[in-house]
């Protein structure tokens, strides 16, 4: 069967969120340069990553389909938490996440036809403690090397969560819920279907 949208993404936990809802898609990843300006909201960075790499990957569509981009960040104290850049800076994020709330945004793009619509959650995680060398042994795991935050709050790491307001879905990297919106929007349902028939 024919492809319903493209995926601006590499991210196989985003292929996977969209296999299970049914929706058959193409990935087409596009790069574009992730570097938050100075102030800059970490919801609004999210949403012009998601914006960015939605327009990258429509100039390389050969299909008239939607083209559905997505970013998720990691935020403590006002400041975004990318993905590390070495076994120091993972485990100084992780000391920073130890005992305490943080937030992590998450936004998707979908753009086709003249169209664009968006969304944006924001996740309140609680972690617990985080030890210096259960630190040092989950960057040795493989896990954080490229995670925002230097975690995956669905693997290792979920046992440091003690609690979670939001979309946990969007922590892995997709809001599911808002994701669904978005796609009716576009005559696409979460079931495999079109609803627009």
């Amino acid at each position: 069967m024919s492809a319903q949208l493209y995926l601006a993404s590499r991210s196989p936990r985003r292929a996977r969120f969209l296999q299970q809802l049914g929706l058959r898609f193409e990935t087409l990843p596009a790069d574009v340069a992730e570097q938050p300006a100075p102030g800059q909201r970490p919801a609004d960075y999210a949403l012009a990553i998601a914006l960015a790499k939605a327009r990258a990957a429509a100039g390389l569509a050969t299909l008239g389909l939607p083209v559905l981009g997505a970013d998720t960040d990691v935020s403590i104290d006002g400041q975004i938490l990318g993905k590390p850049r070495d076994r120091d800076d993972a485990l100084a994020m992780l000391q920073r996440l130890s005992g305490r709330t943080h937030e992590v945004c998450s936004a998707v793009v979908l753009i086709g036809g003249g169209r664009v619509e968006s969304a944006v959650t924001v996740t309140r995680v609680n972690f617990g403690p985080i030890g210096a060398a259960q630190a040092a042994a989950y960057w040795e795991s493989g896990e954080p090397a490229d995670k925002a935050g230097a975690y995956a709050i669905q693997g290792h790491a979920a046992r440091w969560v003690k609690s979670i307001e939001g979309s946990y879905s969007g922590v892995v990297g997709l809001p599911l819920y808002e994701t669904c919106e978005l796609l009716r929007r576009f005559g696409l349902a979460c079931d495999g279907g079109d609803s627009r028939t």
